[in-house]
């Protein structure tokens, strides 16, 4: 099914340079492929979203150097959710598989942003903490 009239589909997403040169940017999927394990990111928004404190969240691959992709999670939560980032995992320990489990998470104040459809907008979350982080 990979095979559409000679081409491999694998499902990224890639753009030329002035060179010729291909460069992976984006995948047509929402999943992250942490260490070979494929990770949907829905699953993991709903794991999170289950916690009683959430009330929105997005989900989407953060750099690894040694793994290719982390998982990294922005939040929206009702009241204070004291460290974040220790809170959830402990809580996702019973939702998920561990290497599932986000190593990266964020607090967002209001709501997160959304396109013009009113679906989450995942790319300027992606750009904006992954530029936060590589900063860091």
């Amino acid at each position: 099914a990979a095979f559409v009239d000679g081409w491999f589909h694998t499902g990224d997403l890639g753009k030329l340079d002035e060179n010729g040169f291909l460069s992976i940017v984006d995948r047509i999927k929402d999943i992250i492929i942490r260490g070979g394990e494929n990770i949907s990111c829905i699953e993991v928004e709903a794991g999170i979203c289950s916690h009683p404190q959430v009330l929105e969240a997005a989900v989407f691959g953060v750099p690894d150097e040694r793994l290719g992709e982390a998982v990294g999670a922005v939040v929206v939560v009702s009241g204070e959710l004291k460290e974040p980032l220790q809170s959830l995992q402990a809580y996702l320990k019973d939702h998920l598989a561990a290497f599932k489990i986000p190593a990266y998470v964020w607090v967002h104040e209001g709501s997160l942003p959304r396109t013009a459809t009113g679906k989450i907008f995942k790319r300027e979350l992606k750009q904006h903490y992954n530029a936060t982080l590589s900063a860091a």
